[in-house]
């Protein structure tokens, strides 16, 4: 019998604009060492929107963990930090530059959600489904009991020429 072996990959870094860059560029590298291109702009652009979150928002430190994880036909990428605020999607003015991350994420991904952690922190992941082309591994565990919310996609999907826009204009790298 042959198993297919787990892929994960792990990237801990302090939340500042050119680590989120690098990161984007190390989630992209990796999608695509994976042969799972389809999903690399997707993923880095939700990956990115995290990040920036903790980089606003995150107290008392900046330091945080992106996991990125492909248990058969779905990709889960996830940002843990040690901030215990829950992230909610706001309703951003017209005129407002902040707001929309979350609902970004939302737009471009299958689903995501946010689970409290014992130690004060939180994990926010989304997954991706994976193209059944790409290559798929063996489940390798599931998320440990606790407070935990889902958001399944909204019907509601921005324009890709938005996605694109707020992709290069949310962190440089």
């Amino acid at each position: 019998m042959i198993s297919r072996v787990n892929k994960h990959c792990t990237v801990e870094l302090q939340a500042l604009p050119q680590r989120i860059g690098q990161v984007r560029r190390i989630v992209s590298a990796q999608l695509r060492y994976w042969h799972l291109d389809p999903l690399i702009d997707p993923a880095a652009l939700a990956v990115t929107e995290l990040l920036t979150n903790v980089h606003q928002h995150a107290e008392p430190e900046k330091r945080c963990t992106v996991e990125i994880d492909l248990v058969l036909d779905q990709l889960t990428v996830s940002v843990r930090d040690h901030d215990p605020r829950l992230p909610r999607i706001g309703a951003a003015g017209t005129g407002s530059t902040h707001g929309r991350g979350l609902a970004l994420v939302a737009a471009v991904t299958s689903s995501w959600g946010v689970q409290e952690r014992q130690d004060g922190g939180k994990v926010v992941w989304f997954t991706l489904a994976v193209p059944s082309a790409a290559p798929a591994a063996a489940p390798r565990h599931t998320r440990s009991a606790g407070a935990a919310v889902t958001f399944e996609r909204p019907p509601l999907a921005l324009p890709a020429a938005a996605v694109r826009t707020a992709a290069r204009s949310a962190v440089p790298g």
